[in-house]
């Protein structure tokens, strides 16, 4: 990609920082008045706009970024996007490395952007050439006139909080705060409140909102540093420490579970009509257990992190929250456990017999699947798959006005709930779908992967 010619500062970089501050009105705060910083109001739609705003001005002040140059950075999506805002409106080419845990709004939005998006994996360590630091800082050598942000190491990070964060809380809350709430990814953040904070209000608490399995809670508790865990929460949370914490202030720290933390990101929305990622909802959930613990009256303040609407395909999706195991469902010990789209929960996608190919082709594009179940008043008297599809179409487009009768696979073969997990394996291993069903009717089908991720699930 050719990259364009610098020019003059955009006027959307000054509409990054001053956000509004609002205040919890309809959530059980306890004593306390709690206060939530829109973050997401920022153009770029998070926090990391300040802090790639910040690191870019300050690589061009010290010549480390110059025209034609190349700014490098691995991320777990905002801090990405906050450089690729302000990098792509200056016109340098922008190269970033994220985990495959990242949302997909996430990725798509970098590319948007222009952004040169590699994706590398979650599941490793600082040290694994696949770490997605390490991969960076690899691409960072190879390209000629790059600039490695860095946000772990950057002090230009915790700077622009030092600097705009933390007098715009100070402002805002009429200088009375007592503790603020926040989680710690490249510690930016609690680095620069930290030591803003340290010359007006001395005194006041830091909060830390960790995700369960990062180590950085117990760290702050016991100085010690324990072996890592795994999450789904993006863009807090760590394997180390990194560089730039300063965890002095902290004086309560949550460990948050991925099921807390999207709950309360969905329950924030439904009670306050606030749309925040994941990282907001471990934050609310902090902040609300450390109002509610609270004896005395308390003037609190955490942020909504980045907007919700870059997560509309995990946390506001209730089939990828039941396949995660996030949303309590009924069990009942039997293969409808293993059934990820369940009838009687309103989730199945499916055709009736008089519907169009069109139809079913449509239905299976938009839930990204292969297969139909042909439901005829709640009964099931066929299955339809792409192949049922083209064998149909691909001499003749118009056949997709015929009914989906026309083309189905009628009388399928059924496996009953009460059937053994041996029994599933092997309608599987016939390369077939499990319809599964008794005399009470349908109750959903199983692929391989939802068999997989209820394996998966019964580890966690």
């Amino acid at each position: 990609m050719t990259p364009h010619k610098p020019r003059n500062r955009p006027a959307v970089l000054d509409l990054i920082g001053n956000t509004p501050l609002v205040r919890v009105s309809q959530l059980d705060t306890g004593l306390c008045t709690l206060f939530l910083k829109l973050e997401s109001q920022n153009p770029g739609g998070s926090i990391k706009d300040r802090v790639g705003l910040a690191m870019i001005d300050a690589a061009e002040r010290d010549g480390l970024l110059r025209p034609g140059g190349t700014v490098v950075e691995a991320t777990a999506g905002n801090t990405g996007l906050g450089l690729a805002l302000v990098a792509g409106a200056k016109g340098y080419r922008v190269v970033l490395v994220v985990p495959d845990k990242m949302s997909t709004e996430k990725v798509l939005h970098l590319k948007a952007l222009g952004a040169e998006v590699h994706i590398t994996r979650s599941d490793v360590g600082k040290g694994h050439p696949e770490y997605y630091q390490d991969v960076a800082a690899r691409l960072a050598a190879e390209i000629p006139g790059a600039f490695f942000a860095d946000q772990f190491n950057n002090p230009a990070n915790p700077l622009a909080h030092e600097r705009t964060t933390g007098p715009e809380i100070w402002q805002q809350t009429g200088r009375d705060v007592d503790a603020i709430v926040v989680g710690v990814g490249s510690a930016g953040t609690i680095t620069g409140l930290t030591r803003y904070f340290r010359g007006v209000q001395p005194e006041l608490a830091f909060v830390l909102a960790d995700p369960a399995g990062s180590i950085v809670a117990e760290y702050t508790r016991s100085g010690t540093i324990g072996e890592a865990g795994s999450w789904a929460v993006e863009g807090i949370g760590e394997d180390f420490i990194p560089s730039i914490a300063d965890l002095s202030g902290v004086r309560a720290a949550y460990s948050i579970s991925d099921e807390e933390s999207f709950g309360t990101a969905r329950e924030l929305l439904r009670a306050e009509g606030i749309l925040g990622g994941s990282s907001t909802g471990t934050l609310l959930a902090a902040a609300l257990r450390y109002c509610r613990a609270q004896t005395t009256p308390q003037r609190v303040v955490s942020f909504v992190c980045d907007t919700g609407t870059r997560y509309l395909s995990k946390v506001y999706n209730d089939q990828w929250m039941l396949d995660q195991g996030l949303l309590k469902r009924t069990r009942y010990g039997d293969l409808r456990d293993v059934v990820s789209r369940r009838t009687e929960e309103g989730g199945v996608v499916s055709v009736g017999p008089g519907d169009t190919l069109l139809t079913a082709f449509q239905r299976m594009r938009l839930a990204d699947i292969s297969q139909l179940p042909v439901l005829d008043d709640g009964k099931l008297v066929g299955v339809i798959d792409e192949s049922d599809l083209l064998l149909s179409v691909h001499a003749d487009a118009s056949r997709f006005k015929s009914a989906v009768s026309s083309a189905m696979t009628d009388a399928p073969h059924t496996i009953s709930p009460k059937a053994t997990l041996a029994e599933l394996e092997a309608v599987l291993d016939r390369g077939l779908v499990a319809m599964v069903a008794d005399d009470a009717g349908f109750h959903g089908l199983i692929t391989r992967f939802d068999l997989l991720n209820h394996l998966r699930r019964t580890l966690t």
